[in-house]
């Protein structure tokens, strides 16, 4: 589901993911400002300090810091939840940063629509939002930059917008409202689109539906064949492979993926006793194995033993003749 949501293709989705995930532990981070006392508190708190995925199977794991859990809970109860979808799609920081503010009011535009306790001019003024000039810079960190209104208003309001419009759910417009001679203030009017105007939502969602499909298929395919496979019975008989890890389609379609092909390397140039004596060698060190990590632990066992053998023929020519005999690892 990560993958589907980064866009990442098969061929170099775990280079892409990587990306992905350097860019958003860079780029996340949330700075909240509390009431405490007699003044403020202020925190600056980078939510996703770790993440791990491996190269064999689709499993990620995301861990997020103990002191941003709280406010995650509470997003529904501070308005600040919003689509995913849509922020993927966001490339610029004062789209990401006018998205959340917006989407904010908006939800609370929605919530009291429905739910009541505001009066109908409050309810209005979430769908038309107002900020000031001055709160706004704060906002987007440019108190110190864009001095130039129409620098200001290009780079960090109009340009954003149009991302924002043409990527997400919203269709938003503003004005400037003046103050004397210049702008004080800018008035945001946002409506959700329609679902006539959703068809490239509804696309992608058929999209990601039929990727998921044909992902499926091939991880059934790649599980027929493990299962077909002589390797697997060669880590049967090793132990290496447990018939209660034969159940997990996502472990023998990653050793079809991964590993079996590498198997087969082996054996064009050692023969099925070359392969054979590896799994045994393997199965003497069984003590750095570690059966969370099966897949992993074999793929790296014969990503390291290839060279040698391939180092070995082509110092010594005559070996790369003699097949089904078995190869020392020493």
């Amino acid at each position: 589901d990560l993958f589907a949501f980064f866009k990442v293709s098969d061929n170099d989705k775990h280079s892409r993911f990587k990306q992905a995930v350097e860019k958003m532990q860079k780029q996340a981070f949330f700075q909240i400002k509390e009431e405490a006392g007699k003044g403020f508190k202020f925190k600056s708190i980078v939510p996703i300090p770790y993440v791990e995925w491996t190269d064999y199977n689709d499993e990620v794991k995301i861990e997020f810091h103990r002191e941003i859990m709280p406010y995650l809970i509470n997003l529904k109860k501070n308005f600040t939840q919003h689509a995913l979808s849509d922020i993927a799609e966001l490339n610029s920081k004062y789209s990401l940063i006018l998205y959340r503010w917006l989407s904010m009011n908006y939800n609370q535009y929605e919530h009291y629509s429905v739910k009541g306790g505001r009066r109908a001019e409050q309810v209005e003024a979430y769908r038309n939002p107002s900020i000031s000039i001055k709160e706004l810079r704060i906002m987007t960190d440019t108190v110190n930059s864009y001095k130039q209104f129409t620098r200001f208003n290009n780079d960090v309001l109009k340009t954003p917008l149009d991302e924002i419009n043409a990527h997400t759910s919203f269709n938003v417009t503003y004005d400037k409202i003046k103050k004397g001679r210049s702008i004080d203030s800018i008035v945001f009017h946002i409506e959700k689109k329609r679902m006539a105007d959703d068809n490239s939502y509804k696309l992608d969602d058929r999209a990601y539906q039929e990727d998921k499909k044909q992902k499926s298929r091939n991880e059934a395919d790649l599980l027929k064949q493990a299962m077909e496979s002589k390797y697997t019975r060669l880590l049967l008989d090793n132990m290496l492979l447990s018939p209660y890890e034969m159940t997990d389609t996502s472990l023998m379609a990653g050793l079809q993926a991964h590993v079996y092909p590498l198997y087969d390397e082996l054996k064009a140039l050692r023969g099925l006793n070359g392969v054979k004596d590896h799994l045994s060698y393997v199965r003497a060190k069984q003590e750095a194995y570690s059966k969370r990590n099966i897949a992993k632990y074999l793929k790296k066992a014969i990503e390291q033993y290839l060279p040698t053998v391939k180092l070995q023929d082509l110092e010594q020519p005559e070996r790369a003749k003699v097949r089904g005999k078995g190869a020392s690892h020493e």
